[in-house]
Order: structure tokens, then sequence, then C-alpha cells
């Protein structure tokens, strides 16, 4: 654990995270769900910080949102009552766990995602004596788990009406291809995916929720008011997928960066930092950028091994060996899960370190 007063006695690769930042994002998308009526329901694969989700709910989110029983497993500390866990269970080594989660709080729903992953997570809560409520998964251009038309979600929806232990609750999708999505094209495609999910619910039950999840479209969709949820994750931190390829957040928005040092200028043209994939992981923009330097200079991590970066852009050749550089990373979610804590800040000063307390639970 990280004991220091200022950022100059830490050594770097250093994960910062802005407080202000932080908290003027988990108000904005709060603000945008009140306006429309829509609950917020954050997913926090991105930040798998109890520190960050209890802002999150203290700011008016009505539950959270998980990948993996692991991360729910980590996040029940900050107090969550509501919780979705958004995959596809079907391991029965998992059903006591599951049970344990569901009764620290008042509502516990998980994903269906296939007939027989639903008779399979059937199987699975019968053997801990548990019944729960379950959202439907379609799939709107992803490619990844859900129906695919509406036919199949009705026949999806009579399997789980068979199965003893599952009860039909809601509606969800993951628009994650959007982050390949011209930003102009954003709101009338962000539209099309309320229509495909709104479509599947009134064949089915028209009293049941949908709830999309996705940073990117989640202001548009919400402002539809058409849709009971939204279960944005990265829009707590961004980064540069959401600020300078979607462009559905500013720059200044950005609340993580990675510090880094140069410890090596082996040509013209090139300096080596000492934060490599092991820190910004192997995530990329489009245009195999790994991070941007925060400074305005033009700098770029273009290239990463496991402990060095490939810092490349017209103003390098100006570093000296021991200048410190923050980047704003490609992917957040990645980084903060390589970390074990992140440095926050305040103001550009050393507030405080909060672990990263669901680092690794992909069980």
């Amino acid at each position: 654990m990280i004991t220091v007063s200022t950022l100059d006695e830490l050594s770097t690769p250093l994960v910062l995270a802005d407080r202000g930042r932080i908290a003027a994002n988990i108000r904005s998308m709060q603000a945008v769900c009140d306006a429309h009526r829509v609950e917020l329901r954050p997913h926090i694969k991105t930040h798998k910080m109890v520190a960050v989700a209890r802002q999150q709910l203290e700011a008016g989110a009505q539950g959270l949102t998980c990948a993996k029983l692991g991360e729910a497993e980590a996040i029940l500390p900050s107090g969550v009552r509501s919780l979705f866990i958004a995959h596809s269970l079907v391991d029965p080594r998992l059903a006591r766990r599951l049970a344990a989660v569901a009764a620290r709080v008042d509502d516990l729903r998980v994903a269906v995602t296939s007939e027989d992953q639903a008779a399979a997570l059937d199987r699975m809560l019968a053997s801990a004596g548990l019944k729960l409520k379950v959202m439907m998964a379609l799939d709107t251009g992803l490619g990844r788990e859900g129906v695919r038309d509406t036919a199949a979600g009705q026949r999806l929806a009579r399997k789980i009406a068979g199965c003893s232990r599952l009860a039909l609750a809601g509606f969800y999708t993951h628009e994650g291809h959007f982050y390949g999505v011209p930003p102009e094209e954003l709101p009338s495609r962000a539209t099309i995916v309320v229509d495909q999910l709104c479509a599947l619910r009134d064949a089915i039950d028209r009293s049941l929720p949908v709830w999309p999840g996705c940073s990117v479209t989640a202001r548009w969709i919400a402002e539809t008011g058409r849709v009971q949820a939204v279960r944005p994750g990265s829009y707590v931190f961004g980064d540069l997928s959401l600020t300078h390829v979607c462009r559905v957040m500013k720059p200044a928005d950005a609340a993580i960066t990675i510090l880094a040092t140069v410890v090596d200028k082996p040509e013209s043209g090139l300096a080596l930092i000492d934060a490599g994939s092991k820190t910004f992981s192997s995530d990329r923009t489009p245009a195999g950028i790994h991070g941007i330097s925060v400074d305005g200079r033009d700098l770029s991590v273009v290239r990463v091994n496991e402990e060095h970066g490939y810092v490349r852009g017209r103003d390098v050749d100006a570093l000296k060996i021991g200048d410190r550089l923050a980047f704003e990373p490609a992917h957040v979610c990645t980084v903060i899960n390589l970390t074990d804590e992140v440095v926050v800040t305040e103001d550009g000063k050393f507030f405080a370190v909060w672990p990263v307390d669901a680092r690794g639970k992909t069980r």
C-alpha cells in the first residue's frame, strides 16, 4: 500500500485518477438519466473499486452491473442493494457463491443468453435451492451472446417459463460494436438499438423493462426516454476510445492517466518509457495508439512491450531521460485491471490511494 503525501515521492509507472473529474462524470451521467426518468445501473467492470461504486450509488444510481460473480462479491461493501451479473452463468461450482451474494442484496438478476444456457443455469440454481430473476440478452450487432431475432427471443421466453428456477424480468443488450461507429452515425444507430430491444420486449411482455448498456450510446439512449435503465461503464473515467475515437466525451473529462518516466532515447525520433503492456495493456485505438500525452505535446505511445512503451511524435526529441510524462490510455478498463491501486489526485496533488477491489476477479 502506498503511504506518501506527494506525487514526487512515487516511482513510476503510476495509474493516476483525478478525483474531481470522476465526480463530474458521475454527476453528468446521473443528471441525464434523472432528467429522462431512466435508471442508471453502472457497470463496475471499468473501475472495479468500492470507493467509486459508493460515489455512483450516492449520486443516485439504482443498482450496479457486474461482469463476473467475483466482481459482484468484491463490490458488495459499497452497500449496493440491486445487482445484475451480465454474464452467462452455467458452472454448478458457482452456485453456493451466487446464493451467498443473493442473500446480501435485495435484488439480484443474472443473464439468460440462449436456450441451452438457460437450461444449464436452471440446473445450477436448483443445486443451491435458488430462484432468480433473469434478463434476456439480445444481440444488436456485436455478434456475441443473445438471441438474434424476435422469433428466437420468443422461443427462449418459452424455455425460461418452463424452468422452475428462472423468472423473466427484462431484456438487455451490450452495444460494444458502437466503438467502431462514426460519431455522426451514433444517434441514428442508437435509435435502432432501442427499436430492436423494444420490439423484442413488446413481442414477449410489454410490462418488462429494457436495459441497454454502453458508454458510447448511454446518453442518447437515455434521452429517448424509451428505456428503463442504461448500464454504461467507462463513462466514469473516459479514455481515448470515448474522447478521441467516438468523441462522446471531451478530452478534459478523462479522469485516468498513466504517469511514466523516459528511461532511454536509443535513436532520433524515439523515446522509451517505463510503462508497457503490463500498464497500458495491449489495447490500442484504430490508429494503433496506446496512449497520448495529456500536456498538449505531440507524443504518442505507438508500441508496447511488457515493460517498455515506445514514444514518437514531433516533440519526442526535446525529451530528456528522467522526464515524467502523463498519458491518456486507449482503453481504460484493461488499465485498471492491471493495477492493484490507483493514486487519486485533486487539483494535480496527491489526495489518496484507492485499491482496485475487483482486480482480476474473472471467476
